[in-house]
């Protein structure tokens, strides 16, 4: 009997609570990652996504719940497991008048490293930012995107197995979108576990194995894409455009049938298998058409469908 490798837990969030005055920013908040995951963390801004990453990395203490790494508990005083962390936050954390290779330097005492570990983790930590070139120009010459990348580079210094990234493409141009997404997938395949939360739908659904929800504080789902998918009675939706309005019924395949004017929608379960079946039904039945889309069902409309609002800036 074959079995399935068993990934350990890496973080836990149990009931996570935090409030500010009356303002409740996190509310019984819970999920887990495993180890070797890309795990996204999505939601609007003021969704609470900050505030729970806060807790995660020891720099905010919970009101209620807890957070767990690799079993330990964190807090504000709880330096072991913090050393386990990688964060790269929102805000550049960075000293724009040194050398990049000095900021890791400067960074690397920080976190405790000997002379002859930081500078190994600094080199490789600027060939996997891909800053090997421009490290010993001052930080100040740099591009955003850039400084995008050596915010990630510090981050990886004392080689932690948790890597938290909170909205690390806001504000970069789509060229430094890309490098970063080609870095964190480079370190996703090198073992690192990630957190990565973000407002853009899209790079989760590039980036991320598996996804939490998070509105109003809370966790309103969680699980992988084609999971959140299924919340819509529906995997794949197809759109045809008809020469003229035809009504058709009993098409092999399609669920949900519906026909506006010219336009027939219906949703498959396997597109591979059932969409062919049900485009020679048509065209059996004497449609004619002027176009077909198809398209899987986005984490915006999974998102709809549990909050009733798209998500905000």
């Amino acid at each position: 009997m074959n079995r399935i490798p068993y990934a350990p837990t890496v973080l836990e969030v149990r009931g996570l609570g935090k409030s500010f005055g009356a303002i409740a920013a996190v509310k019984n908040a819970s999920f887990r990652v495993e180890k070797g995951e890309r795990f996204g963390l999505l939601g609007p801004n003021g969704a609470g996504k900050t505030t729970t990453i806060s807790m995660i990395t020891g720099t905010l203490d919970a009101d209620q719940g807890s957070v767990l790494i690799d079993g330990e508990a964190v807090s504000t005083r709880s330096n072991n497991t913090k050393r386990k962390v990688g964060y790269v936050p929102q805000e550049l954390a960075l000293y724009d008048e040194i050398t990049a290779r000095d900021n890791l330097r400067f960074f690397g005492s920080l976190y405790g490293l000997g002379l002859v570990q930081v500078l190994k983790s600094s080199q490789r930590s600027l060939e996997i930012a891909g800053l090997t070139d421009r490290a010993d120009e001052p930080v100040k010459n740099f591009s955003g995107g850039m400084k995008r990348r050596l915010n990630i580079a510090v981050a990886l210094m004392h080689d932690p197995e948790l890597m938290i990234f909170d909205e690390p493409t806001v504000g970069v141009d789509p060229q430094s979108r890309n490098a970063i997404f080609e870095t964190l997938l480079r370190l996703a395949d090198e073992g690192k576990t990630i957190v990565y939360t973000t407002h853009y739908m899209e790079e989760v659904e590039r980036l991320c194995t598996r996804v939490a929800v998070m509105d109003h504080g809370e966790v309103v789902a969680q699980g992988r894409l084609g999971e959140l998918q299924s919340m819509l009675g529906h995997g794949n939706r197809v759109v045809i455009e008809m020469e003229s309005a035809t009504f058709v019924q009993g098409i092999p395949g399609a669920l949900n049938l519906k026909i506006e004017e010219q336009t027939l929608t219906f949703d498959v379960e396997d597109m591979t298998h059932d969409l062919p079946k049900a485009l020679a039904a048509l065209s059996e039945a004497g449609v004619r058409f002027t176009g077909v889309r198809a398209k899987a069902a986005s984490l915006e409309e999974v998102f709809l469908h549990l909050t009733g609002k798209s998500l905000r800036d």
